[in-house]
């Protein structure tokens, strides 16, 4: 698996991109063995189950020789019931191990997806915001999803019958040809065509399977967009629009599939083809070697019986083929995530008892280029210096896409600086173990993100240990006493993105969140712009509290909020160019008179 880099690291890993054809082959699924190894046991008892299945299946037809040639031939009856018993254990066995084959199959190949799909959501969560940036999500689920039940199908089926087919053609072919050499001759000379074609189509195939997977993936990423923007698309009138654009990827989709179909159904047909004129020339060639007393009745039955039991393995070679390439392009896929170095590395440090003294100095932040990730682009941020004192609250004040929201990002290291560094009591940041940095730093959003499950474990998502009495105090704090008419209080499923709650409850469950977590540092990142003036001002009166006790950051753009803080930071283009007090500001420098044109006329305290 990819290895992570050391903690004192201050490189910049690369952010992988998805690509369109990465290379796909057998050593894409070799580079997961390591899932397997947990599993050799089972898989040990697979092969030998499936090996002594291909044993029983080749003494069957050979026990019908010697039944025809013995006891029926010299007209012994008493000889037959014996090897007719024989015969009918041996199918009872051939049963029996493949129920046990199938029984371990079906633990190993369950547990071995599930352990795949852990850890790509584990490495999922771990890669930084600009690789979430770049990949759509629904790239990403196809991968956590259709593409590891296609190596899950073929782990379980086609690799093991891969090896079963492929012995049981050899071992029936020579097995024929020591039986009457000419008809071992017509089997073998069948072989060459299936490997010819067998080749030309693996060629063709692992591009149309490539193809339709990243479709696949681009189909879901509307799908998402879909449902989880319906207000949007309702409220605009573009559903009309919407359903175009996923109807046309849909028929994007359904015509590489049907490439993908065509080509399958051109190599099968040929596969099909192929078992049965080898039948025909046997059944000729045979029956004219019984006359002229080559061989005998029972070798031609028991010929013609081991020739049928290769008509499954020649017919299901395509399928086989075809589950190897969509496997091997799905592992190739889901290396890619795995292959990404995650570029924010946890730190070792822990501080015990942190007072939240937060300083940035001569930071400098920029985006990775848009054409080349290893490279930044464009300067967000240049050479950016403030001191937030413990207790201090600084309210980051700057027009539209100043760089407010980037900067109070890379206090909890949602993305790294690419010059300076940012403090928490003297260490630098990155020097933190993400978990404990993570339980000093909380962050409200703009824009919050609630998950389909009930209000009390939204709340409580940075907090788990929290007691009822503290749950019930964040929520006063936040204003977010409307959960309690919900039909089951707290205890009620809000749903898939709280699409069921405003905007303004959204961003208190939110604030709720960030307030139960007690941190050291708090975060808001512009949390109160959907809330009305009253709710507003009694949220600020009871955040007051809340950052008499913590250092703030505060995004702002309305005065009120402003007058949460202790001094105020003017961000113009990328870096701080004043810091002060709201009066002070508002009194000598015009550009923040500006952004706060609005609400200048507000009384300011003493």
């Amino acid at each position: 698996m990819p290895s992570v880099a050391p903690a004192t690291s201050r490189t910049t890993r690369t952010i992988t991109k998805p690509t369109e054809h990465p290379p796909a082959g057998v050593h894409s699924l070799w580079r997961l063995r390591g899932y397997l190894r947990p599993h050799v046991p089972a898989l040990v008892t697979m092969l030998v189950a499936a090996l002594a299945t291909v044993g029983i299946s080749l003494a069957i037809p050979l026990v019908a020789r010697a039944i025809i040639d013995g006891p029926i031939q010299d007209g012994d009856r008493d000889a037959v019931l014996p090897l007719g018993l024989l015969a009918l254990g041996l199918g009872v066995v051939e049963a029996f191990l493949i129920w046990l084959r199938r029984w371990v199959q079906s633990n190993a190949v369950l547990g071995l997806e599930t352990a795949v799909r852990s850890d790509l959501y584990e490495r999922l969560q771990q890669l930084p915001m600009a690789f979430h940036g770049y990949w759509q999500s629904g790239q990403l689920l196809s991968r956590v999803t259709t593409d590891l039940a296609s190596i899950r199908r073929f782990a379980g089926f086609g690799m093991l019958f891969l090896v079963i087919n492929v012995t049981q053609l050899t071992v029936v072919t020579i097995v024929l040809l020591n039986m009457y050499l000419p008809l071992g001759l017509v089997v073998a000379a069948a072989a060459v065509p299936i490997v010819w074609l067998s080749m030309r189509f693996e060629k063709r195939y692992v591009v149309v399977s490539r193809r339709v997977q990243d479709e696949q993936g681009d189909l879901a990423t509307l799908a998402e967009e879909g449902a989880v923007g319906i207000r949007v698309i309702k409220s605009f009138g573009r559903a009309a629009h919407v359903s175009e654009q996923y109807d046309a990827a849909a028929r994007k989709l359904y015509a590489t599939s049907m490439d993908k179909v065509r080509l399958s159904a051109r190599f099968w047909s040929f596969l099909e083809v192929i078992p049965n004129l080898a039948v025909v020339v046997v059944l000729l060639v045979g029956a004219l070697g019984v006359g002229r007393g080559d061989l005998s009745a029972g070798t031609l039955v028991a010929f013609i019986l081991l020739l049928l039991s290769l008509v499954w393995p020649v017919a299901s070679l395509g399928v086989i083929l075809a589950m190897a390439q969509e496997a091997m392009t799905a592992a190739a896929r889901v290396l890619e995530i795995f292959d990404t170095e995650p570029a924010i590395v946890s730190g070792s440090r822990t501080l015990e008892n942190p007072r939240g003294h937060l300083r940035f100095e001569h930071v400098d932040f920029a985006f990775p280029d848009a054409d080349d990730p290893d490279r930044p682009g464009e300067p967000v941020l240049r050479d950016v210096n403030l001191d937030v004192a413990p207790g201090e609250t600084v309210a980051v004040v700057g027009a539209t896409g100043s760089g407010k929201t980037t900067l109070t990002a890379l206090v909890p290291r949602l993305y790294d600086v690419t010059g300076g560094r940012v403090t928490i009591d003297g260490v630098d940041v990155r020097d933190l173990a993400l978990p404990d940095l993570r339980r000093i730093v909380a962050t409200a959003f703009e824009e919050p993100t609630l998950f389909s499950m009930s209000a009390r474990e939204n709340v409580t998502l940075g907090r788990a240990d929290a007691t009822e009495e503290e749950v019930l105090d964040a929520l006063d704090v936040a204003q977010a006493g409307f959960v309690h008419e919900l039909p089951w209080g707290l205890d009620t499923r809000i749903g898939e993105q709280g699409m069921a709650l405003s905007g303004g409850q959204r961003q208190r469950l939110a604030l709720a969140r960030a307030v139960l977590a007690g941190p050291r540092v708090l975060v808001l990142d512009d949390t109160l712009s959907a809330l009305d003036v009253h709710t507003e001002k009694l949220v600020e009166a009871a955040l007051r509290r809340v950052l008499a006790d913590a250092t703030g950051i505060v995004v702002a753009h309305r005065a009120s909020t402003v007058l949460l803080a202790d001094k105020v930071a003017l961000l113009q283009d990328g870096t701080i160019t004043h810091v002060g007090r709201h009066s002070e500001l508002l009194a000598t420098v015009p550009a923040y008179r500006d952004l706060l044109a609005a609400d200048a006329t507000e009384e300011v305290p003493a």
